[in-house]
């Protein structure tokens, strides 16, 4: 998931808010998995009871509810939960971008920008390990360098190969 799932307008306290405002679960729970199914819904069961005891007790239960939402999200993705983060937060251009890609139903301008920035970069990668490639041996310092910057190159493919084509399946 986006990594701002845990802030307070990421997708999973908006679907915690449409699911209490549909008095609905099921709009929550495909952000947790099946076995936390249980735990979410017992919450939500007892944050729309609270709802109905004032508007100071439905902000406690609210929050509560989408505290326990992400909590069990980031334990889905092995991810620690760190808390609730404002709203607002700048996550650069990329997850406002895929966002409204998905919206539209089409993905070709995260694609193309994602490109650009891969190319870029890894570019920029080569190009510092090339410019340090011939060192002289007895220069270990210089070795050192290009050793580093040669594998920086190698294994920033590398990852970045082995995330695009990880299977969410596996």
């Amino acid at each position: 998931m986006a990594p701002h799932c845990d802030t307070m307008d990421g997708p999973v306290v908006s679907s915690c808010k449409k699911a209490l405002e549909m008095v609905n679960v099921n709009y929550i729970l495909p952000f947790v998995p099946k076995k936390a199914e249980e735990e979410l819904s017992k919450s939500f069961d007892k944050t729309i009871k609270a709802r109905e005891l004032g508007k100071d007790a439905a902000e406690v239960a609210d929050l509560w509810f989408f505290e326990t939402a992400v909590r069990l999200h980031r334990e889905g993705e092995g991810a620690p939960y760190t808390g609730l983060k404002p709203a607002g937060l700048n996550w650069g251009p990329v997850v406002p971008m895929a966002e409204k890609n998905i919206k539209n139903g089409d993905p070709t301008e995260t694609i193309e920008f994602l490109k650009n920035v891969l190319e870029e970069e890894m570019r920029k990668k080569f190009d510092k390990a090339i410019s340090l490639k011939n060192y002289d041996v007895n220069d270990v310092d210089a070795a050192r360098k290009y050793t580093e910057s040669m594998l920086h190159f190698i294994l920033s493919s590398h990852h970045t190969y082995k995330y695009i084509i990880f299977n969410e399946e596996h």
